[in-house]
Parts: C-alpha cells; structure tokens; sequence
C-alpha cells in the first residue's frame, strides 16, 4: 500500500476562528499629548524624582547603563515543559535570546535568535524583552529576568507551558495600553486589526500625562504672557482635585484586573479605541469591568500582579473611609515605611502605639506575596487584613490557569445587556447561556454598529456551530461592509461548513483592506488550496511572510502547496520551517510525519506523529495516518489502537474502518474485519476498495454467491487496478 498523504482540513491551520479579532472602532481625534520631557521644563524637581519610580522606569531601550542582568554566566535556561533551551547573549553591543531543542539524533534543532529590543518592567518586581519586528510588531519574549535571590533567569509568566508562544507572542494595544506612555497613535495600526503595530518612535515610560491627561492645552496656557495662574491649572487634570471614585479611576485603569485569567477581566467599549481613555472620565465610559460570580467555587483568594485595586477593595479600610490609592501613595517619588506608617497613623493612632508586633504597618498587615498568574514575582497584597493567614505566603507556586467555568457578573459600574451577555461568552465561561442572552440582547437593544452581532457569531463558532454562525457574520457585514473581523470570520466559517468558493469571495474582500492583516492572508490561501489554487495560495502566503516570516501556519500552507506543485522537497522545507518557529505546531509536524512516511524514513516519521498527538490528542486524522505508518512498521497492536482511536474521534471515516479492516485481516481476526469493511460500505456504498476486500474474505470462507456480488461492484471502480483485480476475480 501507498502511505496516504495527510491532505485533509484540519492540516490547514487558521481556519477554525481561533484567533480573536477585535472588535473595536477607531475614533479619530486630536489626542492633545505634548512630548513628556516638556513636563520637566517647569516641574523639573518632580520629572527627576518621577523618573526613579516603578512607573517611571516601565519601559525603555536597553543599555549599558540600565543593564542589571547576566549574559555572560548563568545565562541559560532549560525549560522542561517545552522541551527547549534557552541563551541570553551580548554580540557587538546588543542583546539576544537564542533558542534551540536537540534531535533524536542529539544535534541542535529548531533554532531562533531574536534580538532583545526594549525592556518592560522596572527590574524590582521582573524584566520582561520584547522583539520588534520589521513590520512594526512587539513581540513578547520568552525568558524573563527576576531580581530575586540575587537575580535570574527564568521563563516569563504564561510561558512555562509546552505550548507557549516564544517569540511570536504579540504585544496587543491593551498591554501597551498599561506598561507605557501612549504610542503615537497616527502611526498605530488599524484598530481593527488583530495585528497591533507600532510607529518607530516609542515614549520610554509612563509619563505625567497618563494621570494629568493631555498637556498640549496646559503648555499653551503656560507658554501665554500673563495668564492667571488658576487657568493654567484649569487646563490640565489635577487627580487630587477629583471626585473619590474619578480619582480611582485614574489608578483602576492600569492597577485594577479582577483575573488574568479567561473570564474576560474587562471588555473596552466597540465605540472606544485603543488609548482613548482620559483621567477625569469614568473608566465605566471607556471599558467595563468584570468578575466570577460569588459562590462560583472559584478561588476568592487568589493573589495575581495587577491586583493591586481589586485588593485593596476588599479591605474595610477601603469600605469604611474615603481613602483612595494616593492616601497612602505618592504617585511622583518613592516612599518610605516611615510615610506609611504615618499614614496609617491618622486613623490608628492609638492601636498601634499600644500593639505593635513589627517595624511598620505593613509588614503585619500588607504581606508580600508570591503572584500566582506570575510565580517569580513577590509583591504587596494590598488586601489590608488584621491577621496573616497562616501559610507561607512566598513559597514556590506552579504556574497555573484554572479555568473558569461559571456565570459572569459585573464589577463595579452596571453593564448593559449587550456587553453583559458579550461577557459570558467571550472565553467560553458561560457559553451557553451567554449566547442566548446575547441573542435576546441584540433583538431588545437593536444596536447599529456590527460588533455584537460578530461576537454572537464567535460565541456559535466556539459552541461547534459553525453553519448557525454565518448568518450573524453576514448581518455584520450587511452593517458594515469593510469590517475585517466578521469578513475574516464569515470567511472561516464558510470554510469549516464546506463551502470554499464563498469562503474565497468573502476572503478576498478582508484580505484587500489596509493595512494587509496575515490573519486574513493566510485563511484566504487555506480557501485557495481547497480549490486546488496552490499558484494563488502562494502568492498570499509570500505576501504574509514579507510581513511577519515567524508565521508557522503560514510556512505549513505553504507547504502543502507545494506538494499541490508536485514539489515535496520544497514542501519539506517549509514544513520544516514552521517548525522551526513553532515546534510542537501540530498540523506541520503531522504534514512533515506523512511525507517522511511516504519517504520510507519510518523513524522520523513516527518521532514527528507523536509530536503531533502530543500537541492535538484529538485529531482523528492524524491518529488513522499514525496508525497506517505503525501498519508499514509492523507494529500491529499499536496500529490497531490508532484506528480504533480515530473511529472513536471520527466514526464515519470510511478509509479509517478499511484500514482497520485490513489490519485485522493481517493479525487473523476475520470476522472483525468483515464488520468494518461492511461499516465502511456503509457510510461509502460505491467504495471500491471496501468491495474488493470483502468479496475476497466472503469467497475465502466458501460465501461466493455474495462475493460476486461484492466482485461486481469493484469492477466498476475508476481504478483500474482495482478493477481489473475484481475482473480478474470474476473470470
């Protein structure tokens, strides 16, 4: 037998709306922000101490003078999960990660170095690098530095997982958003976009302005000869003059995240764009909070970084005064235990002169404590409580992400209906109920924009109903013609339910809209290469590899069309590429297994299946080819399994029951075999193959009227081989 190469849908990565669009609008507006250094030209003493804070020192070019870690000694890093290696290296004065895994045959594999371009992150709490790519992407890396214990090398929080990102983890507007100053945002992409890009001059740090808001009215009135000094600072935003809860607002926007994990935390409104919030506005106007709902047995005490607010809400502190986070921080400089324990003092004066048990407040009442969504990180738990839990608050964690599985609930600010329900969907937590809820939203709401229609199609999608989900990407579209992400998602969701030529037409009019999104790119040459375009699907995926060349599911299309091209040296390559920058990508190392396969190179083959399987347990596919290669290796028992597996994965694959079948033939169990060629004939009445195999076993046991039957019928195959071996039979 011929091994069968692996050609099938689910090889073709990108199709299955896995990745999430946003749904944002772009809101064009004079955004008013002056460069940062103006600031100091008159607020010289406050910029200088502003600039040794946490938040002042958040993001910047690295150099010799900021340089604190090691890339000489003690700088490398085997991550286990991940079976990689990691080098943090200097070469003629820039910084690098270099990554590698070993070959069975114990040479260097699977190589990427990266240069290390900025730095996020202070250093007191961690230093975590970012790439940036030709195209304007930052790309998060995957080795952190930590301060602890002298400081170290260690993988960079979400990454100590087999399946991390590495080096293709994109830092979204909503990152940025927190961890610096705002970009430029004429040079940002389109909002739209799941491919957030950035102009080449970036702020190094959060600036004033991120707090006061923008500058541009407050210089000009400065800069005026004369002007009364209550307008100049009426023309800029004072936090200490706010109300309580604006003033909040202002800290909440960056220190308040209910969950890192998938709830969602917060959802910025459709009619918002990225950096677009100002302090003295409600955050409510800008994005909407969320949190589990109590009682939902998720874990009320967990501890993650940007708990800082969503803590410090917690404690009667909070609930019984008026204080806000400057109460007790000054936001320019930083402060000591002495300023705290005076702070603290204005309320518990005569408490802690009579029972103090520690050298300040907070060492008795605020603990550090290990980040549980960042292990190497210990931070101050703002959760004011009167007596430390009995445990050991800085013990080594695991990196874990429970999943939540439960209704979703506002925090703080009411959300409307649409966002609500949008809300139980969006990671699948209360899937669904959620979709229904939404549905019944958008039919009493009626909103006129495409956003919620998109989500509730999503929300199908991820239920596994792609077909139902159509309708709604098709609403969304009929609202708004040129909105890439139901235009991508229509497109995928034609391709899942079968219909190639729709997906193209649909395809063709994301991938036209600029910027060029490689998302889009790579979904329409998926479409192209069902329809055998392999000539068009490389013209897309060339286009989508100028931009970003670290794509995987790119690089493997790419090589499935160049075995459309009859070209498996080329087709190997790219394989071999996409696993290059994705090692555990699970359809490229299946493609590459089924090459190498049919190649005879058994051994590499069965290392690159077991690869695939370990990423995707639940491919079918991949399983009834895995089990065809342990066929050819005669490891029969294990191959048997394999099929036995895809069946129950894929029960109406005919060839998986024939090749079951066959199997069983080999291994002597007859009447096994008969019962799945008759299942396959079953689901494919006219297969030919099945009719031949079991007309020979039906003849074999003395049944020969019905294995002429069967005889007949594989003569009439398209195969010429198959029918003239029925011919022959007959005669």
């Amino acid at each position: 037998m011929n091994f069968r190469l692996w050609l099938g849908l689910c090889a073709l990565a990108g199709i299955s709306c896995n990745h999430q669009v946003s749904t944002i609008a772009s809101v064009k507006t004079d955004p008013g922000y002056v460069d940062t250094a103006t600031c100091a030209t008159c607020h010289a003493e406050i910029a200088a101490n502003y600039r040794k804070t946490g938040m002042g020192r958040s993001f910047y070019r690295p150099s010799p003078s900021n340089r604190v870690e090691d890339f000489s000694k003690r700088n490398t890093l085997f991550n286990r999960a991940s079976n990689r290696y990691y080098t943090m290296t200097e070469r003629d004065g820039k910084l690098y990660q270099r990554r590698h895994q070993i070959s069975p045959e114990g040479k260097e594999t699977n190589v990427v170095e990266v240069s290390m371009d900025y730095v996020i992150g202070s250093g007191n709490h961690a230093r975590t690098y970012l790439h940036r790519s030709p195209e304007g992407k930052l790309l998060e890396m995957p080795v952190s530095w930590y301060p602890e214990n002298g400081g170290y090398w260690a993988m960079s929080p979400g990454y100590d997982r087999s399946d991390h990102q590495d080096f293709r983890r994109p830092v979204g507007y909503d990152c940025m958003f927190c961890h610096n100053s705002y970009p430029d945002v004429t040079q940002v992409s389109d909002p739209g976009s799941d491919e957030p890009l950035y102009g080449a001059k970036m702020t190094e740090g959060i600036d004033c302005q991120r707090c006061h808001g923008p500058g541009k009215a407050h210089v000009q009135a400065a800069s005026k000869s004369g002007e009364k000094p209550e307008v100049i600072r009426a023309a800029i935003v004072n936090p200490k003059k706010l109300s309580r809860e604006l003033q909040l607002d202002v800290c909440r926007q960056c220190h308040m995240e209910t969950t890192s994990l998938r709830l969602p935390n917060a959802i910025r409104r459709f009619d918002r764009a990225p950096f677009s919030y100002r302090p003295g506005e409600p955050l409510s106007g800008y994005e909407l909070l969320f949190d589990h709902a109590p009682n939902s047995g998720a874990d009320e005490d967990r501890f993650e970084v940007a708990h800082a607010a969503y803590r410090l809400e917690k404690s009667a502190c909070f609930r019984s005064s008026q204080m806000t986070c400057i109460t007790c921080h000054d936001p320019h400089k930083r402060e000591t235990p002495e300023h705290f324990n005076q702070v603290c003092g204005t309320c518990h004066a005569t408490v802690h002169a009579a029972k103090s048990q520690g050298p300040d407040c907070i060492t008795c009442h605020m603990w550090k404590r290990r980040a549980e969504d960042a292990v190497h990180l210990s931070m101050t738990d703002h959760f004011i409580q009167r007596r430390k839990p009995a445990r050991n608050l800085l013990a080594p964690l695991a990196e874990s992400a429970p999943p939540y599985k439960g209704k979703v609930v506002p925090y703080g600010a009411k959300a409307d209906p649409l966002y609500l329900a949008t809300a139980q969907t969006l990671h699948s937590s209360n899937l669904d109920a959620g979709i229904q809820d939404l549905e019944q939203a958008i039919a009493s709401e009626k909103p006129t924009g495409p956003e919620f229609h998109t989500e509730l199609g999503a929300a199908l999608v991820r239920q596994g109903h792609p077909d139902t989900a159509t309708k709604w990407f098709e609403e969304a579209v009929r609202r708004k013609p040129d909105h890439r992400p139901a235009l991508s998602k229509l497109a995928a969701a034609y391709l899942t339910t079968g219909q190639p030529a729709r997906a193209i037409e649909v395809g063709e009019k994301a991938a036209a809209i600029e910027p060029p999104d490689t998302f889009s790119l790579t979904d329409l040459a998926n479409a192209y290469l069902q329809q055998n375009r392999a000539e068009d699907a490389q013209r897309l995926l060339q286009k989508a590899l100028a931009l970003d060349p670290q794509l995987p599911e790119a690089h493997n299309l790419m090589g499935l069309a160049w075995l459309r091209k009859s070209d498996p040296a080329q087709g190997e390559a790219a394989f071999r590429e996409a696993l290059r920058h994705q090692p555990e990508h699970a359809e490229a190392n299946a493609n590459l297994a089924s090459l190498l396969a049919g190649k005879k190179d058994y051994a590499r083959a069965d290392y690159h299946f077991r690869l695939a399987l370990n990423a995707n347990p639940q491919a079918a596919e991949t399983h009834h080819s895995y089990g065809f290669l342990l066929t050819l290796m005669n490891r029969l028992e294990p191959a048997q399994a394999e099929f036995e597996t895809a069946l129950r994965l894929a029960p109406g694959n005919a060839q998986t029951h024939i090749d079951l079948a066959d199997l069983l033939v080999s291994r002597r169990q007859p009447q096994q075999a008969e019962t799945e060629y008759r299942k396959a004939l079953g689901i494919t009445p006219a297969n030919a193959e099945a009719h031949l195999a079991l007309a020979r076993l039906l003849a074999r046991r003395g049944n020969t009227v019905e294995a002429r039957d069967h005889y007949q019928k594989a003569a009439m195959s398209q195969d010429p081989e198959l029918r003239e071996e029925a011919l022959k039979a007959l005669r």
